[in-house]
């Protein structure tokens, strides 16, 4: 075992996949539920999936002139501490290893599981173990398959990119055919009875953003890409401008057959479209395919997590910084960083609370986003002369309209779930012990 350079094997498609793959999938079938239900109507709705889109186009068009011009693996972490500095780093390092990225993995893989279950026809609180395992196995499989290499995951995420998207043009494009009776209008935008417009689309917004989310860890591969100024910020603005359109293309397909009060009111909107569409096997067929956009997405949080303690043990930041950053003989795979993820998200999954640690963890990366945002105004004016083989369009505006929408989320967060935002910001900070002993240890040793 050695601590060699990372194999440079990643090209565009494998990025590009890893991007639509991350983002797309459990939230593009249940999420409906929680937007409609905020906003009340279909075109306030649909309203908040354009505006989610659009902010999280601005924030990867954004991010991605920090990913061209610091093509580094660690992706996000490699950005604040060049702008902010080594504790902001870390504590965004810490923060993505301990909770981040083990909880939507334990959360995918238990989603996984559930959805096993269901398609036997098993009522899934009455094999809650059995779910469990599943999830178990489910998580370790795909671990096991990315120490097979880089390219190896990169092709799991390819196949399953392209399988997942199967089931999500299905649904799209018949039910945009459907000759039902429901209706909707699209004008005038408004919220549904006895709901204020302004906090109800936000609502409705922050329910879409994890929908959304994903999309910037693709930055974490930088290090093991073929052409990554070239091919990082392609892959990020194709990415999400895809994923954008096949949410608003789905979400009219599920109006079209749906009406917006049924959407609310049922945790799987995306089954009961098709058993409308397709009959009973419709469920079925929706089942397939969300196993198999999960599984895709737990690819992608797996191939990208693990390189997050292996980028900090390089710089000596975390206890065992040796063992953390071990790469495999022949694959120079960090494995036992995956495996450490690996165990945290094994834990999670037996503890339970994966909703709540996920809401979490969505206004904790938040504040890192909108930092990363930040960051690229910040360092157009203290390195002017960082080559920049991508810069973001239409400067400074994208990159506000970004920072704007960081804060909203942050900001509403804070004040409507006050104790889960503070439970979130306390255990980032616990990560403080630990970054000042680092640095009392280093400090020992220079002397």
């Amino acid at each position: 075992m050695s601590q060699q350079e990372l194999k440079k094997e990643i090209g565009f498609l494998a990025a590009l996949t890893t991007v639509i793959g991350t983002v797309i999938g459990a939230g593009v079938f249940f999420k409906p539920t929680a937007v409609y239900g905020a906003t009340g109507t279909a075109s306030l709705g649909l309203l908040a999936w354009l505006i989610g889109g659009v902010l999280t186009i601005c924030a990867g068009l954004t991010a991605a002139e920090l990913s061209a011009a610091i093509p580094e693996t660690g992706g996000m972490m490699a950005y604040l501490k060049r702008t902010y500095g080594n504790l902001t780093a870390f504590l965004l390092g810490w923060a993505q290893t301990i909770i981040y990225f083990p909880a939507n993995i334990a959360a995918l893989a238990i989603i996984f599981g559930t959805q096993t279950v269901s398609l036997f026809g098993l009522n899934a609180n009455e094999h809650r173990m059995m779910i469990v395992g599943i999830a178990i196995l489910t998580a370790t499989f795909i671990t096991l398959m990315n120490f097979l290499g880089a390219k190896a995951a990169g092709s799991i995420q390819t196949v399953f990119t392209i399988c997942k998207l199967l089931p999500l043009a299905l649904i799209s494009i018949f039910g945009l055919l459907h000759e039902g009776n429901v209706t909707f209008q699209l004008f005038p935008i408004e919220a549904g009875q006895d709901k204020a417009f302004i906090s109800a689309l936000g609502s409705g917004l922050l329910a879409t953003m994890f929908a959304y989310d994903g999309w910037i860890h693709v930055g974490n591969i930088a290090g093991e890409m073929k052409n990554p100024k070239k091919d990082l910020p392609k892959a990020i603005i194709v990415g999400l401008s895809s994923v954008t359109i096949v949410y608003l293309l789905i979400n009219i397909a599920f109006l079209l057959v749906m009406p917006a009060t049924a959407l609310a009111g049922t945790d799987t909107p995306a089954s009961n479209v098709a058993n409308v569409l397709f009959g009973t096997m419709g469920g079925k067929l929706v089942s397939i395919g969300i196993l198999i956009s999960v599984f895709g997405s737990i690819n992608g949080y797996t191939m990208t997590g693990m390189r997050i303690p292996y980028a900090m043990a390089l710089e000596d930041q975390l206890p065992f910084s040796k063992w953390f950053a071990t790469l495999s003989n022949k694959t120079r795979i960090p494995y036992n960083s995956g495996i450490f993820i690996l165990l945290v998200a094994v834990m999670m999954m037996l503890i339970g609370g994966f909703n709540t640690l996920t809401d979490m963890l969505v206004f904790v990366i938040w504040i890192f986003y909108t930092m990363t945002f930040l960051a690229v105004i910040i360092l157009r004016k203290k390195e002017p002369n960082l080559v920049r083989p991508y810069k973001v369009p239409l400067y400074p505006v994208i990159p506000i309209i970004a920072i704007i929408g960081g804060l909203f989320i942050v900001i509403n967060t804070l004040f409507t779930q006050t104790i889960l935002a503070l439970c979130g910001l306390g255990l980032t900070a616990l990560g403080l012990p630990i970054y000042m002993r680092n640095k009392s240890l280093n400090k020992i040793k220079n002397n």
